[in-house]
């Protein structure tokens, strides 16, 4: 189980979705005065290079931040400037080498009276986190939490303040996280039915990959709750020809973000961002994106 490490991945076209919706929706939650209370369940290390061995081994990036680094930033949606205009604050110059991962990018966009837990359960990636938050000197703010984030959420719902926002991003490398995030969600809901929940998930040819955001479509439409699904694909699933290398896994081709109680001003963003997103991240002629809303 411990075999995952998203440095391999960090800045990959599953980060920019998935942290372009982070951002649009933390923009709307910290309106409010109310302390908000935010739980990361998959944490990482936080903080990635990206001229490190571990990204560089991957070239990910290439296909995702780093190539809509380069588009013309005054003709991208007001999301996906937010996005980069974030990833830059971790960055001197023009360039672009240390990527923020979720806990960062939340913690930028907090405000004092916020809280974020952050779980992670890999040693390494615990210890990582663990350097990389003590930099931030946040004191109380941020807590980093040696525990299974599938489990240690329970405690934090219902927060002192009634406001939460969780984020569960496994790495699916183990079947049975399909049917955990599946069972946080229904137990997220029954404890705090007012909470925003934001799922990633990728999209593969597994069954259980699947079902996943039906899954999750029939449990916030039981609970009479808004949903909003983002999907976005850059290539096919399948291998290319043999000159193209057929012999090499394809990569992930696809992910999504499922959203229980999602923000108003999020479908308008996502409806300008996702169309640019799929043709600057494009990697063949199978590139598309979906956004489905349930009020």
């Amino acid at each position: 189980m411990f075999s995952y490490r998203h440095a391999f991945h960090a800045g990959n076209h599953a980060d920019v979705l998935k942290h372009t919706v982070l951002i649009a929706m933390l923009q709307h939650l910290v309106q409010k005065d109310a302390a908000l209370t935010v739980l990361d369940t998959h944490a990482g290390a936080g903080l990635y290079r990206l001229d490190g061995d571990y990204a560089r081994t991957s070239g990910e990036a290439a296909d995702g931040v780093l190539r809509l680094a380069q588009a013309d930033a005054a003709a991208l949606a007001p999301a996906l400037q937010a996005y980069l205009e974030l990833v830059r604050a971790f960055n001197a110059g023009t360039g672009v080498k240390v990527y923020p991962g979720s806990p960062f990018i939340i913690q930028h966009l907090l405000r004092a009276q916020d809280k974020l837990k952050l779980f992670e359960l890999h040693p390494s990636d615990l210890r990582a986190l663990t350097r990389n938050v003590a930099q931030l000197e946040a004191g109380r703010q941020v807590a980093v939490l040696h525990e299974d984030g599938f489990e240690g959420y329970k405690k934090f719902l219902p927060p002192p303040s009634r406001r939460a926002f969780l984020l569960c991003d496994p790495s699916y490398e183990l079947k049975s996280d399909y049917g955990r995030v599946q069972d946080l969600v229904a137990d997220a809901l029954r404890r705090f039915a007012t909470g925003t929940y934001a799922i990633w998930h990728p999209i593969i040819g597994r069954p259980e990959a699947h079902e996943l955001p039906r899954r999750l479509k029939t449990l916030a439409t039981k609970a009479g709750k808004p949903w909003l699904h983002a999907t976005l694909t850059v290539k096919s699933a399948k291998l290319g020809a043999p000159l193209l290398g057929a012999s090499r896994r394809p990569g992930l081709p696809a992910s999504g973000m499922f959203i229980i109680n999602p923000p108003y001003t999020l479908k308008p963003a996502l409806q300008a961002a996702l169309p640019q997103l799929s043709q600057l991240l494009a990697q063949d002629g199978h590139a598309a994106h979906q956004l489905l809303v349930q009020a």
